[in-house]
């Protein structure tokens, strides 16, 4: 698909960007070739746009010459969506990480693609709003991945994905064309809604340079409760009662018996030997009704295998309540650097079949099984346990992949709900999309690229 970068490509380049906005040594374009997935592969080149018009340049460039543009941010994403497997350009917009503006009167900003989620949030605290997408890596993760992934996290039980919480893009086609999409408003019904059809298209669509962005005003206070269970299915009907009345928690996180031992074995924690699920909640609110949808959602999660359920009431506890959920995630690491770590989704309802068909297949297959994530919206996050070096622990894993894509379709689930498919997911997508919507979006693609440059060998199954 790509020619060689010649030295007339490399000299055009660095005529957009300037000579310390281009990497052409391997050593330098190494970095740049690997996400936080197991794959990696180097690039030709890497470019640093810093501004809109650069970004629209290279595009062009790259149109002209058929050379495959892979668009990075801070390379956060598990599913190699931004490896440069056949070569050519890696255009990062890092450098493009400016606040351009916030306006309170209208509850918007407008940012471009590298600034980080955390930079934002600060940004935005000191006038009193907040930006509902919080995935974990929000320290380092930038808008333009949030955006290109349909990142949430832990609020989206409440407030949305980045979907519900755009209102417009300007970016750049795969031809090189500028374009803009959305309102200023959070009313407005004219044309097509190619705004919520880029995010989320994992930059096979457009290159998004600036992003106008719904705000929410902070909550006025908070509260914290852990709750434990003597096991997974009391922890689900919990959640099913917990999402099936009035007040909708901002975080609704959960962690089974596997992640437990996990925490217990690699964290100095007081949780009983009897726990057999967790359930983290938090509830945001006005201060003078705090109190009774803290009551109403603690008497939700009051199930029947409640073991005990309880209220933070200062900061350090809070912190000592969610010392438990984050000590889960480097225990994991110790034990399985090369974990497989999927990000399935199943109606809420549909949570209790999920895991104990997992236990079931967990002791089947002798694979290591260990669930946790945001139950508010039954978004699992399922870790098979292995070493993918090993022929057989690699050949089980793929059975129990199989049997988990399996069974998350038969409960009327999908396969990511915020990881994205990349690489990794990319030849299971055609179990869970017919083959009209793949045709329909095969489509769109060469709309959008008609050269096929943006974000090549990725989304769509062969």
């Amino acid at each position: 698909m790509s020619e060689k970068l010649s030295a007339e490509l490399i000299k055009q380049l660095s005529k957009i960007v300037g000579k310390e906005n281009l990497f052409t040594d391997p050593g330098d374009c190494l970095p740049y070739g690997y996400d936080n997935s197991r794959l990696q592969a180097t690039p030709e080149a890497v470019v640093f746009a810093r501004e809109h018009d650069q970004v629209a340049g290279i595009v062009k460039l790259c149109h002209q010459h058929r050379i495959p543009l892979v668009t990075r941010g801070k390379g956060t994403g598990t599913t190699g969506a931004t490896v440069p497997q056949q070569g050519g350009i890696v255009l990062s917009l890092e450098r493009m990480n400016r606040i351009l503006e916030i306006d309170r009167e209208n509850r918007l900003a407008r940012v471009e693609p590298g600034v980080t989620n955390k930079e934002l949030q600060t940004a935005l605290q000191q006038q009193g709003f907040f930006w509902p997408p919080d995935p974990t890596s929000a320290a380092v993760c930038t808008i333009g991945g949030n955006l290109a992934y349909n990142s949430a996290g832990p609020r989206a039980v409440k407030y949305g994905t980045p979907r519900e919480s755009t209102l417009g893009l300007k970016g750049v086609t795969g031809s090189g064309e500028t374009f803009y999409t959305g309102v200023n408003t959070t009313k407005g019904v004219v044309g097509y809604d190619l705004t919520r059809l880029i995010i989320g298209s994992e930059g096979t669509l457009a290159i998004i340079t600036e992003a106008r962005l719904k705000l929410t005003p902070l909550a006025q206070t908070k509260r914290t409760l852990q709750a434990t269970y003597s096991d997974i299915h009391a922890a689900a009907k919990a959640v099913s009662a917990i999402m099936g009345q009035p007040v909708i928690p901002c975080a609704l996180e959960f962690m089974d018996k596997s992640a437990l031992e996990m925490v217990r074995e690699f964290s100095d924690l007081a949780l009983d030997s009897s726990v057999g699920a967790l359930l983290m909640i938090e509830v945001d609110g006005a201060e003078h009704c705090i109190a009774d949808e803290v009551t109403a959602v603690a008497q939700a999660a009051s199930v029947e295998g409640l073991i005990d359920i309880h209220t933070a009431e200062t900061k350090e506890e809070v912190a000592k309540l969610w010392k438990t959920r984050k000590a889960l995630s480097p225990a994991l690491r110790n034990i399985a650097p090369k974990k497989i770590n999927e990000d399935v989704v199943v109606p809420v309802s549909r949570i209790p079949e999920l895991i104990e068909t997992l236990e079931n297949l967990s002791k089947e297959t002798g694979v290591t099984i260990v669930n946790f994530g945001h139950a508010g919206n039954g978004n699992i996050h399922v870790n098979l346990l292995l070493d993918p070096d090993d022929p057989k622990q690699l050949a089980a894993g793929e059975h129990c992949l199989n049997a988990l894509f399996e069974l998350v379709l038969g409960l009327g689930g999908t396969l990511s709900g915020e990881h994205g498919i990349g690489v990794v997911k990319r030849q299971f997508v055609d179990q869970e999309l017919d083959p009209v919507e793949l045709k329909l979006m095969r489509s769109i693609k060469q709309q959008f690229d008609p050269h096929q440059i943006l974000n090549p060998g990725i989304l769509f199954p062969d």
